[in-house]
This record gives structure tokens, sequence and C-alpha cells, in this order.
């Protein structure tokens, strides 16, 4: 293998790739990322048998194909080592990696490229085509929700659920739920439900471009792929049955209650820092035109805020996780929030006041 190839243009889908890599492997091969040369296209592949990753870039000049893996982490610190407009020379020797930049020269070891291990292919069931920038906005408006590393694995990912006209997503750690719909005409027959796991979502919301045209996302049994010229990115699926999020979502709250996101998240923000650092709660009493928060800790210290708000059903007080009411109204784009609430041991249900057809719902909490 032999080529010359710009810092720049070997520098952006290396640091795509290197970030799918992870630092402490059991396999010494996974730490590696895998370089193609053929013709004058040049991949890279970086996985962790979960997720796996291909970012492309053109090389200057080709004399020699072939294909090697390489420590991920040493050549992505050694590139950005290099000066802006330098130009890499890049060849492989006895079972050596040889760059050269200008008066620098690097020797990294390699390992062969048949030991990289690669995603099966499987028969795809069926795709969809979808503005970048839109299924970041899904994705970043629901990915908080996801569970960190619950028993419940299955919690510990992000639900897509396509029909024949829409795409909706769903996330939720057992003490709140994030869902948000896309009306979108698919060649999908009833109803498809899979669950993407955790990395896979943080890494395929990483990559989208707010600037980017469509990428095809191809559903299969076992792996999700998404494709856009520039890369390639596979993710195996969550294997289990995720909770029916219909039977979460509040039905029939009579206590409506809006607000400005603004000046609530301001209010919660505050009253938190004298929450209790473990339980994180806060108690809310709601009575005419007016939202009072109240805080205190085992330090018996307390913080009291009292907000505007439109309100002029009945007295209500409701505790909650001061952190999913934060979360959810830093996530909101809409400059005003509706509250639905029906009991102090219901659900609340928040929502934009227009503009998002996302949906939010937090369990309320015992104080």
């Amino acid at each position: 293998m032999q080529f010359s190839i710009a810092r720049e243009a070997l520098l952006k889908p290396l640091q795509m790739v290197s970030g799918v890599v992870e630092r402490r492997q059991t396999l010494p091969v996974l730490s590696n990322v895998l370089l193609v040369l053929k013709d004058r296209e040049l991949s890279l592949t970086g996985t962790d048998l979960e997720v796996e990753l291909i970012g492309r870039a053109q090389v200057d000049k080709a004399s020699q194909p072939g294909e090697i893996t390489v420590p991920a982490r040493k050549l992505l610190d050694i590139c950005k080592s290099l000066a802006d407009d330098s130009q890499i020379d890049v060849s492989v020797a006895d079972s050596k990696l040889k760059l050269k930049s200008g008066r620098s020269k690097f020797t990294l070891t390699t390992l062969p490229a048949t030991e990289f291990p690669s995603v099966d292919e499987e028969p795809d069931t069926f795709s969809i085509t979808i503005a970048q920038a839109r299924l970041r906005e899904l994705l970043d408006s629901t990915s908080f929700a996801m569970a960190q590393q619950d028993v419940r694995y299955y919690l510990n990912g992000m639900l897509f659920e396509v029909g024949a006209d829409y795409l909706r997503v769903v996330a939720t750690d057992g003490h709140r739920l994030a869902m948000e719909t896309l009306n979108m005409a698919t060649t999908v027959d009833g109803t498809q439900q899979l669950i993407l796991p955790r990395k896979g979502i943080m890494e395929l919301s990483r990559l989208l471009s707010e600037e980017g045209g469509d990428i095809e996302l191809t559903f299969g049994q076992n792996h999700i792929r998404a494709a856009i010229p520039e890369f390639t990115f596979t993710s195996k699926l969550v294997d289990g049955k995720f909770p029916d999020y219909n039977r979460v979502l509040p039905k029939g709250g009579d206590r409506v209650c809006t607000g400005s996101c603004k000046e609530l998240r301001q209010a919660f923000s505050r009253a938190s820092i004298l929450s209790n650092e473990k339980y994180r709660g806060v108690r809310v009493i709601l009575s005419g035109g007016e939202m009072r928060i109240l805080a205190n800790n085992p330090e018996q210290e307390e913080a009291e805020e009292a907000v505007s708000v439109d309100y002029d059903g009945e007295a209500l007080e409701i505790g909650f996780n001061v952190s999913y009411l934060i979360d959810v109204l830093s996530t909101l784009s809409s400059e005003r929030v509706r509250i639905t609430l029906s009991d102090p041991n219901s659900s609340a249900l928040l929502e934009a006041e227009e503009g998002s057809d996302a949906l939010y719902v937090v369990m309320p909490m015992r104080l």
C-alpha cells in the first residue's frame, strides 16, 4: 500500500471513525482502524463490534492498493500534530506503516486486515430516506431520556417506530419519556419497531450535519445502516421488546398550565442548587396564575421560586425530580411550554405550545 494525501482530507474521516473505537479493548485489533486503498479512494473503518463506521477520502496519488490496520488513536494524534496544509506520504513495508510529512517521519505497528471483524451482510427488510438536519432534530429532542446502564437493556437505547405515513422515535428510562413523530411517506407495510443502542444513537447524531442532504436509513433483522457519500454507519439493533409507550402517556389531564420555557428553566435551575443531591426532588405548587417551586436538603437549606404562569384551575401540589424538568425545558425549542396535570400521583405531560410535535412525560415523586 502506498499513497499520498492532504492532511485535511485524511483528518476529517479519521476523527469521525476514531470516535467509535474504544480505548480499552479485549481484542487488540479493535483499537485499530482499517485502511483500504482501492483506485484513488481510501476507506477508513472503525468498530467496537456494536457500531461500525466507514469514512472515505480521496487520495492525491495512489501507486499501490492494499489494506492494513493501524492504531487509531496514534494515527489521529500524528495527523492532528502536523501543519494544517501539509501533505502526508504513506507506505507499508515489513508489516510497518510509514508516514512522512515534510521533515517528520513516523513508523507505526500494524495488524493484518484479515483479523479485522466485519459486520455480517444480511438481507434488508426496508429503508427510509430523511433529511439529515431533520433526523438530527429528532434524535436531539429525545435522546436525553434514554437510560444509561439499566438492567432492562432495551431501555438503554431508542425506539424507532416506522409506519406507512410516519417515523416516531421514543426514549424512556422508566421515570420519564420523550417522543416525537415525523409525518412522512414510507414503503413499510404495517408498523415496524426497532431499538437502536445508546452508542449507536450518539454516534449517528454526531455524524449528521445541518447542511447535509438526505440520508438513507436501511433496517435489517439485526442491523441498521445509514449511508451518505462521505460515510457508512452500521449499528447492531437491541434484541428486546420496548415497553408500550401509549400506556405511559397521561390521559384526561384537566389542569393545564402554560408559561415561559426560559423563565421556568431558570427558576428550576436556581431551586435545584438547594435540592437533595441524591434524589433531586422539588415541590411544585400551582394556584391562580402562579407556580411556586420549593426545594430543601438534609442540611435544612431551602430555596423558593415564584413564576407567573397561565393557570386558573384548582390548587395543586406535586413533587418532581428537578433534573428531568430542566432537561425537557432545555430541549424545547418554543418560547412557551404547556404542562398538563391531573393529580399529585399522575405523570405530567409537557409539550411546546406551538411549533413542535414532541411530547414529554415526567413521573411525579413522593416528597
